[in-house]
């Protein structure tokens, strides 16, 4: 079963089309990363399949329901923006409010097994406007855990986190979906969310222009020779003249991106007087085939 099925899905305020016939496909217990530029209709359409605001046109089904019926609608956990917590209550007492909110039985064992499960155990007592924005962000996913959500819906939970709030957050968002759930993500950080997700959706303008899965992606990501050499101008010349897609990225580094054996190139260029100095091959990563992608859909209108 689907998780998310969205079909010709329309939003817009006044004369701007935020969402544009958009489709879109999430697969019960996948993480889904959700991406695309500001303004492309990603927290539009978030905030549709929440309930937070009503779509124009098309339809919204969640496991197989109207994500206006009212089961659905409370199987959902949210974190959008940024959790609506009192800045000199604890994280405890924040947590208790929104469990009273849910209307949650068992509210404390339910709290410190939401806190345990981001990591924030050792933390419940500190006031929230203490906490550091990783800690914050950890704290938002725990509200949006509690009941125990089959869906999690969450709008750019790891942007602006350190290396090691990144790590704690790939990790709880891997255990989440471990324990059954479907999580929505969408990041500008797409080297963290190549790391953690099972499917992607890349939107443009408020239409999807691609949906896969990793293993789809993997296999759409260009291999490529990348070498250093001593006469880096010539090279380029050369090889250009060679092969038929040749770069040279932001580290200096020229790429030949044909299929051809790194043995091949380095012998065309020792037979050219040009000598190579360092060599390897490589693949694009996602965040490197999402701008190529996003170049082409701006090529194409």
């Amino acid at each position: 079963m689907n998780a998310i099925e969205i079909r010709n899905l329309s939003k817009s305020f006044g004369p701007k089309q935020a969402v544009n016939g958009l489709d879109m496909t999430v697969p019960e217990g996948a993480i889904y990363g959700f991406i695309g530029e500001n303004g492309s209709g990603k927290s539009t359409t978030e905030k549709i399949i929440c309930g937070l605001i009503r779509e124009s046109g098309g339809t919204v089904k969640l496991y197989g329901k109207p994500h206006t019926d009212g089961d659905v609608r409370a199987s959902i956990g949210v974190l959008i923006e940024a959790p609506g917590c009192f800045p000199g209550l604890s994280v405890w007492n924040n947590m208790m409010i929104q469990a009273a909110n849910l209307r949650i039985e068992n509210a404390e064992k339910e709290v410190i097994k939401v806190l345990k499960t981001v990591r924030m155990e050792g933390a419940a007592g500190n006031k929230y406007k203490n906490c550091s924005l990783g800690m914050k962000q950890r704290i938002g996913i725990a509200m949006a855990l509690l009941g125990n959500p089959r869906l999690l819906i969450l709008d750019e939970p790891i942007n602006g986190l350190d290396a090691d709030g990144m790590r704690i957050m790939r990790e709880v968002l891997t255990d989440v979906t471990k324990s059954g759930a479907t999580v929505v993500i969408s990041s500008h950080v797409l080297g963290e969310l190549e790391k953690i997700a099972t499917h992607y959706g890349i939107i443009r303008g408020g239409r999807m222009i691609a949906e896969m899965t990793a293993e789809e992606l993997e296999a759409s990501c260009r291999t490529f020779v990348s070498l250093q050499a001593k006469d880096m101008r010539a090279a380029k010349a050369i090889l250009t003249s060679r092969f038929s897609h040749v770069e040279e990225d932001e580290a200096g580094y020229l790429r030949v991106y044909d299929e051809v054996k790194t043995e091949e190139v380095v012998k065309y260029l020792y037979d050219r007087g040009i000598v190579v100095t360092e060599v390897g091959t490589d693949k694009i990563g996602l965040e490197e085939y999402y701008i190529d992608l996003m170049k082409g859909a701006r090529k194409n209108g």
